[in-house]
């Protein structure tokens, strides 16, 4: 690929758009709490009424390294990704309505192969702890998530449960789930070589089907992307996604559209990086596991 083709593309969270209206003054427990609020009350119920508005973007472009096919190279991803047994990840999640943005970002470490994984993901505005969240076998753990729950205990979801299977509700898209997903890809496009950090990666851009991922899926992503597929009104996602020689997803970024009182846009953006670093995660105690009722959102903590 010739020097001219490629691009640098910054990695990372997106800061904040200049311009936005400052936040009122507050206490920080009020801000933590209107911003748990609206990630985790709005976006569930918007996900209730979900649509993915997107168009394909058109047939697999020549000249893909090797001769190979787009479209396998990116569906073998979510392999890929298993076979490399644990990294370290960034996760960003931009969303968009009426004119305001809130991002939130997140990062951790997983284990493939153990199918577990922890995120510490940053609310906005937040001034407490960072909210942890512990992926393991189609159950989410949450700690100081707010929203009624006590800061010593571990709420548990069920993501198979929730309408969006997860996707976006809580302000982080896991990377083996956001892999998974691209086994639905159709339509896809080789774009060429980009610089992503330190790394030249190749650059895949489509649409993913989330009826067609779920059929296709592992079982550790398979009950939440069904529930993602019977839960949005379309099924179609857009995606880029950049892949390294290996096959391994280094960043995948898909879009979201949800409808509701007010449409919101959504970009989940995951990054994959130091491959075959210790992932330890331990699942929280049951006693340490919250049996309430969580005032946002209207859900009931997994059984």
């Amino acid at each position: 690929m010739a020097a001219e083709q490629r691009r640098t593309v910054r990695t990372g969270t997106a800061p904040a758009r200049p311009g936005a209206a400052p936040a009122a003054r507050s206490t920080p427990a009020a801000r933590r709490s209107a911003a748990v609020a609206a990630l985790l009350g709005a976006l569930a119920a918007a996900a209730l009424s979900a649509t993915a508005g997107c168009s394909e973007r058109g047939a697999v472009a020549d000249e893909h390294p090797g001769g190979g096919d787009p479209l396998s190279a990116v569906r073998r991803a979510a392999d890929a990704l298993s076979d490399a047994g644990t990294s370290r990840a960034r996760t960003a999640m931009e969303m968009t309505s009426g004119g305001t943005r809130v991002t939130v970002s997140g990062d951790g470490a997983f284990d493939y192969a153990e199918r577990r994984g922890l995120l510490r993901v940053v609310l906005p505005q937040a001034a407490e702890e960072p909210v942890t969240e512990v992926y393991a076998g189609g159950r989410l753990y949450m700690k100081n998530r707010g929203a009624g729950v006590p800061a010593d205990k571990w709420l548990r979801l069920d993501t198979t449960r929730m309408a969006d299977g997860n996707l976006v509700t809580n302000g982080a898209t896991d990377p083996l789930t956001a892999a998974e997903l691209l086994r639905g890809a159709r339509e896809v496009r080789y774009v060429g070589e980009e610089r992503v950090g330190d790394s030249v990666l190749r650059h895949y851009e489509g649409t993913a089907d989330l009826d067609r991922a779920a059929r296709s899926a592992s079982p550790y992503a398979r009950g939440a992307l069904t529930a993602a597929a019977d839960g949005f009104v379309r099924d179609t996602v857009l995606f880029d996604a950049y892949l390294d020689e290996a096959g391994r997803p280094r960043r995948v970024r898909h879009e979201f559209g949800l409808s509701g009182a007010s449409p919101v846009r959504v970009a989940s953006t995951v990054e994959t990086y130091d491959f075959g670093v210790p992932a330890e995660v331990a699942l929280p105690a049951g006693r340490d596991i919250y049996a309430g009722t969580v005032r946002h959102g209207g859900q009931r903590p997994a059984s």
